[in-house]
């Protein structure tokens, strides 16, 4: 079994074959943390644990863009029966990172550059919002929570690791539009990043590109704490719109598929085998 899924799996498995009751010291019971199986199951349903770890596997690149997903074959791999990853299925399609095609399966969603251009034209619209509302109403403790954020971009920029700056990007700007309070808004926002995870993780990548995408967070950032509303979704709205420039010079070295697999990790290999045979 692939590490991939050691996590997830002891998670997915039933709680009867592997935790024995609490055990009790005098009055007090002993406690389970919020990572434990129980904890996760008692606060999640099956399907959207299987939905969670497609996901992580998706974003992280360990499933391709394009990749076909077979629902046996996934079950199998995370130790549970086909109607949770059915349903999982579904769940990942409304998010935009899967498709699902009549009579033929499940496939990674893989976007062409032209649409990943119209994405980062909405999305420099929405920021532009974003910013402006943040830059008149972030609290203090808004601003402290964002700034931590930040500074896990710049730890992550400092070792080059591109996983990580990725995942604090990601959720800097996810937070930023939570605190707008516009429900709809962060449905329609997380959609539409989803959809743009491949070209993200490809634009990361290139050379010198991660000190300047921090410079411009901390911009950002600097502009909604000095209540500057038109100057932030001013700076927004640029930043996504050079996130849209990096990615066209990086489009060229997208695969239409799937990335070789000659130098991936044994982990890798082996969760990709399993899957495709």
């Amino acid at each position: 079994m692939s590490k991939v899924y050691a996590r997830p799996v002891a998670a997915i498995r039933p709680v009867a074959e592997r935790v024995p009751p609490p055990a009790r010291t005098g009055s007090a019971e002993r406690t389970v943390g919020a990572n434990h199986p129980i904890t996760l199951l008692q606060a999640n349903s099956l399907p959207t644990l299987v939905q969670r770890e497609l996901e992580r596997m998706i974003l992280a690149g360990d499933l391709a863009a394009g990749e076909q997903l077979r629902e046996a074959e996934v079950a199998a791999m995370l130790g549970v029966s086909r109607g949770p990853v059915r349903e999982a299925f579904r769940a990942l399609e409304e998010s935009g990172l899967v498709r699902l095609e009549k009579n033929r399966g499940v496939y990674v969603r893989q976007i062409s550059v032209g649409e990943a251009d119209e994405i980062y034209e909405m999305r420099a619209v929405l920021d532009e919002f974003v910013g402006r509302r943040l830059a008149e109403t972030a609290t203090p403790a808004d601003l402290r929570d964002l700034r931590q954020r930040v500074a896990q971009m710049e730890a992550a920029t400092a070792c080059n690791d591109v996983d990580a700056y990725l995942a604090a990007n990601v959720g800097f700007h996810d937070r930023m539009v939570e605190l707008t309070g516009n429900a709809k808004l962060l449905l329609v926002y997380r959609r539409l990043v989803n959809e743009l995870h491949l070209y993200r993780r490809m634009t990361l990548a290139q050379g010198g590109t991660l000190p300047a995408s921090t410079r411009e967070h901390r911009e950002i950032l600097k502009l909604i704490a000095e209540r500057q509303p038109a100057a932030a979704g001013r700076a927004l709205h640029e930043h996504v719109m050079a996130s849209r420039t990096r990615m066209h010079r990086a489009s060229t070295s997208i695969p239409a598929v799937d990335p070789t697999l000659a130098d991936a990790p044994p982990a890798r290999i082996e969760m990709k085998r399993k899957l495709r045979t």
